[in-house]
């Protein structure tokens, strides 16, 4: 894993607002995870051992809140994934 994606993983364990989702997406890309847009702004991801989640992505800004991090903080940790 490059050290971006090592720096994103860490801010998102630290439950740090103001993410850039582009950064967490491409987190997901790293770890396999297949995208699919869906209808509105949701994206459906589905990651190589079976997990699957759908995010809104935030507009207009890029930048996520506290609680779209701890949804993604949940889902790496069920899927064992940690700093």
């Amino acid at each position: 894993m490059k050290g971006k994606h090592r720096r994103t993983l860490a801010a998102i364990y630290k439950v740090q607002a103001n993410l850039d989702w582009t950064d967490v997406e491409a987190l997901f890309v790293e770890l396999g995870a297949e995208l699919r847009e869906r209808a509105g702004s949701r994206v459906r991801y589905r990651f190589p051992d079976g997990t699957r989640a759908v995010f809104h992505e935030p507009h207009p800004s890029r930048e996520t809140g506290r609680a779209t991090v701890r949804e993604v903080m949940n889902l790496l940790k069920r899927m064992g994934v940690e700093p």
